[in-house]
């Protein structure tokens, strides 16, 4: 299934934790690569790393993958996530040794129910803005939802 969606990585002091996610690799379970973030100023914004999915099933495990890594300083990542439907960019740190969404102000995640079958990938839900004066759709209850995690 098509949807884009644009993933950034910051993380303080991670050059060796992130280089090997800058190549191809066909044994991790998510396809694609980071780009490193260039600052105009130089080396002096050397912590962001960038991808882009066009599809919903390469992208299944990046959280998982990323929050395995041995990271220097776990407590400075931060994974932004933004997917086709989303009004914004979803935010994703390290807690308890697990990349968890932190609720953001004026947001909430709508999640559709669960797809007939494991056929399907899984769907992050929507990301939207609650404070925009439109109609939001009615939540699917947490026992309906897709219990697979579709990062």
């Amino acid at each position: 299934m098509s949807r884009i969606a644009e993933v950034i990585v910051l993380a303080l002091d991670a050059d060796e934790v992130m280089e090997p996610l800058t190549r191809d690799d066909e044994q991790r379970s998510w396809y694609g690569r980071f780009v490193r973030i260039q600052s105009q100023w130089g080396d002096s914004f050397a912590y962001g790393w960038a991808t882009e999915f066009n599809r919903m099933r390469p992208r299944a495990g990046l959280l998982k993958h990323l929050e395995s890594l041995p990271w220097p300083r776990p407590e400075s990542v931060q994974v932004l996530i933004h997917d086709e439907e989303d009004d914004c960019f979803g935010l994703w740190m390290i807690h308890d040794g697990r990349l968890t969404e932190i609720p953001l102000p004026r947001t909430q995640r709508f999640h559709d129910p669960a797809p007939p079958s494991e056929d399907y990938p899984p769907n992050p839900g929507y990301l939207w803005r609650t404070d925009l004066g439109r109609d939001l759709p009615e939540q699917t209850p947490s026992d309906l939802r897709d219990s697979r995690p579709a990062w």
